[in-house]
C-alpha cells in the first residue's frame, strides 16, 4: 500500500507539469531560434511557456493542468505581429503540426484544429468553384446550382462533424451566403455583402479571442467593391456597414477593431479614410472609454495630415513672439524638425541649404525646429545655415512643438503652402526636391 502511495507521488509532478503537449516542426528551421506560447484574451494575450526550435526545426511545448482551453498563439520570430498564427486548445488532446512559412500549417494531431483546417479548405475549393463560373461568364445554371448545394452541404456537414467543439464556432461564424437558386453574378455579389456578417457573433469571446474578428473586418472593407472608381469613399461606405455589423459589440472591442484599421490606414497613407474612422467612430468610443491617450493620438494625427492647417508654434519661444501663422511672402514654407547631434541631419540641411538656392526668391522659406538636450551645439551649428528661420526645441522628445506634429525621427519635412496648410509630407531631402521640380515643370 505504502508502495503504491509513493509511486503515485512520483508521477504527481509528471501529471502537473506534462499533461498535454504542442509539438511543431518548422520547414526552414534555420530562420527561427525559439516558440513562444500566449494564450489570447479578447483585448490581451498572456505569456505561458517558450521552447527551443531544434536544428530539426522542432519543438515540443509542454502544456500543465494550469493551461486552460482556449486559442493560442504560437511566436517564432520578431516583430511578433508578423510571425505568429493562432492554435485552438481544448485543454484535451495534445496538437501536433508542421509549419512552412509559405504553404502555412498543416495539422498531424488535434481534432480541433484539422477540422478547422479542414473546413477552411474544402470551403476554399468550392468558392473558386463559384468565381470560376462567374469569371468564365458560364451559362450552365444547373451547374452553378449544384456547386451551391455542395457549399450548402458542405457548411452542414462540418457543423454537425464539429458539434462539441471549440471549433464549430469559427465554422458556423464563417457560414457564407449561399443562394437556393440560380443567381446572376451582380444579385449574388450584392447578396454576399448583404449578408457578410448574419452569422457572426461580436459578443462571442471565442471569436473575440483569435484573428477572425479581425480578418473578417479587413476582407470586407477591402474587398467589397475593391476596384470601385472612388475606392476612398467606397473604404467609408464598407467601413459604416461594417460599423453597423457591430453595434452590439463591447466598446473595447470596437476600439480595439477599429483602432486596428485606422493604423491600416495610415500606413497605407489613405489619411481622409483614417480621419473618418477616428471622426465617425473611434474619437466617440475613445471619450466613452476615458481613453485620453488614444484621443490625444487620434487629433495629433489629423492635425498634421495632408490639407490639414499646421500646428502652430512660436518661432522665438517667448510668450508674445512671432508665430508660424504670422509669415508672410513666401509661396511656400518647409518645416524640417532636425538635431545637431544627428549624423543624418547634418547630412541633409547642406543639401536642403544648396537646394533653395536653386529657387526664385520669395518661393521658399525653411523653418528649422532644432530638437535637442542643450543649447550649445545648436548654437553653433545653426550659423551655418543664416537664410533658416532657426527654433530650438529643448527637450528633445519631450517638446512640445515636436509632440504637436508626431515627430518621433529626424530630419522630418513638412511642406506647407502660403497658407499654411500642409500640402506635402516627403521622407527625405531627394524626395523634398521632387516635389517642388513637379511642381515647376
Amino acid at each position: 500500500m505504502l508502495k503504491r502511495a509513493i509511486i503515485s507521488v512520483l508521477f504527481l509532478p509528471c501529471f502537473l507539469f506534462s499533461q498535454h503537449t504542442i509539438k511543431g516542426t518548422f520547414t526552414n528551421a534555420k530562420d527561427y531560434k525559439y516558440a513562444l506560447l500566449y494564450k489570447i484574451m479578447p483585448l490581451s494575450t498572456s505569456y505561458i511557456t517558450n521552447a527551443e526550435i531544434n536544428e530539426d526545426g522542432s519543438f515540443i511545448l509542454p502544456l500543465d493542468a494550469s493551461v486552460s482551453a482556449g486559442m493560442y498563439k504560437i511566436v517564432y520570430a520578431m516583430p511578433i505581429e508578423d510571425y505568429n498564427f493562432d492554435i485552438i486548445y481544448n485543454g484535451k488532446e495534445d496538437v501536433e503540426l508542421t509549419f512552412n512559412s509559405e504553404t502555412g500549417i498543416t495539422f498531424q494531431e488535434s481534432i480541433e484544429n484539422k477540422l478547422l483546417a479542414g473546413y477552411s479548405s474544402s470551403m476554399l475549393l468550392v468558392s473558386q468553384s463559384i468565381s470560376n463560373f462567374y469569371r468564365q461568364h458560364g451559362t450552365d445554371t444547373l451547374a452553378l446550382t449544384s456547386i451551391f448545394k455542395t457549399q450548402r452541404e458542405t457548411q452542414s456537414n462540418f457543423e454537425i462533424a464539429a458539434k462539441g467543439t471549440m471549433a464549430l464556432q469559427f465554422i458556423k461564424a464563417n457560414s457564407p451566403y449561399i443562394p437556393n437558386n440560380y443567381e446572376d453574378v451582380n444579385t449574388y455579389v450584392k447578396n454576399l455583402e448583404t449578408h457578410f456578417f448574419d452569422h457572426v457573433d461580436f459578443n462571442n469571446t471565442t471569436l473575440q479571442s483569435s484573428n477572425f474578428l479581425l480578418e473578417r473586418m479587413y476582407n470586407y472593407v477591402f474587398g467589397i467593391d475593391a476596384d470601385s472608381k472612388n475606392i476612398m469613399a467606397q473604404y467609408e461606405h464598407n467601413m459604416d456597414e461594417f460599423c453597423l455589423a457591430m453595434k452590439d459589440a463591447p466598446l473595447a472591442i470596437k476600439s480595439s477593431l477599429l483602432l486596428q484599421l485606422w493604423q491600416i490606414m495610415v500606413d497605407s497613407e489613405f489619411e481622409s479614410v483614417a480621419n473618418y474612422i477616428s471622426d465617425t467612430y473611434l474619437i466617440d468610443i475613445a471619450k466613452t472609454l476615458n481613453d485620453q491617450v488614444l484621443i490625444d493620438g487620434l487629433v495629433q494625427f489629423k492635425n498634421t495630415s495632408m490639407e490639414s492647417k499646421a500646428p502652430d508654434f512660436r518661432l522665438d519661444g517667448t510668450e508674445n513672439g512671432k508665430k508660424l501663422s504670422d509669415l508672410s511672402g513666401s509661396e511656400y514654407y518647409v518645416i524640417v524638425f532636425w538635431s545637431s547631434t544627428c549624423s543624418h541631419c547634418l547630412n541633409e540641411i547642406p543639401q536642403l541649404e544648396n537646394f533653395i538656392k536653386t529657387l526664385k526668391k520669395g518661393e521658399l522659406q525653411v523653418i528649422a525646429v532644432g530638437l535637442e538636450d542643450d543649447e550649445k551645439s545648436w548654437a553653433t551649428a545653426i550659423k551655418k545655415s543664416p537664410e533658416f528661420i532657426h527654433v530650438l526645441g529643448l527637450g528633445k522628445w519631450d517638446n512640445e512643438i515636436g509632440d504637436k506634429y508626431d515627430v518621433t525621427a529626424t530630419p522630418t519635412y513638412f511642406v506647407l503652402d502660403k497658407n499654411k496648410r500642409i500640402i506635402a509630407k516627403p521622407i527625405d531631402i531627394e524626395a523634398l526636391e521632387s516635389f517642388f521640380n513637379s511642381k515647376n515643370n
